[in-house]
């Protein structure tokens, strides 16, 4: 029986097919065992949270047991919110967390993004937990990765040189560490 890997893309004007090419490498460098999940995320807008915490409620809900669960960018800070804002049912052999923006300010279209001052504290600590981040990356800067560490401190954090926000759309690391659980 394959594993499964939910991946939530990032956002952006075609977030979703340029995240299709990482959810390529991904599955390449995992193998046919693994069957890589990779919906389409909503783009209400007049929602919040552009609808994508309810998708990715259904998506879970959908999975197996055990299921990975991995997000970039935008995919990976709403996985979080979703994470520490709803309980799950369903348990999952590992999150992973690829460049993930950390949303501040007042700005009216981020109230929706915005982590609670306490996620942290509501994130299921029992499960392997990974932050990946370029330090070339020119999307999300690396004060917000050092935010994460600082309030995420069981975590494992993976910073590589290079990469840029897209990580050279190669996931091989990650694959590792996935394939290390």
């Amino acid at each position: 029986m394959k594993k499964q890997v939910l991946f939530i893309h990032g956002g952006g004007d075609d977030g979703y097919g340029e995240d299709a090419k990482l959810a390529a490498s991904l599955q390449k460098e995992l193998g046919e065992d693994y069957e890589i999940i990779f919906p389409e995320m909503p783009s209400i807008d007049d929602s919040p949270d552009f609808g994508w915490l309810k998708k990715i409620g259904k998506e879970i809900g959908q999975l197996k047991e055990d299921a990975i669960w991995m997000g970039h960018s935008l995919g990976a800070s709403m996985l979080l919110k979703y994470l520490s804002e709803n309980k799950v049912s369903k348990n999952t052999a590992g999150i992973f967390l690829l460049a993930p923006p950390f949303w501040s300010g007042e700005e009216k279209w981020k109230q929706g993004l915005k982590l609670q001052k306490d996620f942290a504290a509501n994130l299921p600590e029992n499960y392997p937990t990974y932050f990946y981040y370029c330090q070339d990356d020119e999307v999300v800067p690396p004060d917000q990765f050092e935010t994460y560490r600082q309030q995420v401190p069981w975590a494992t954090f993976r910073e590589f040189e290079s990469g840029g926000h897209q990580l050279d759309n190669n996931l091989h690391l990650v694959s590792k560490d996935i394939k290390a659980l």
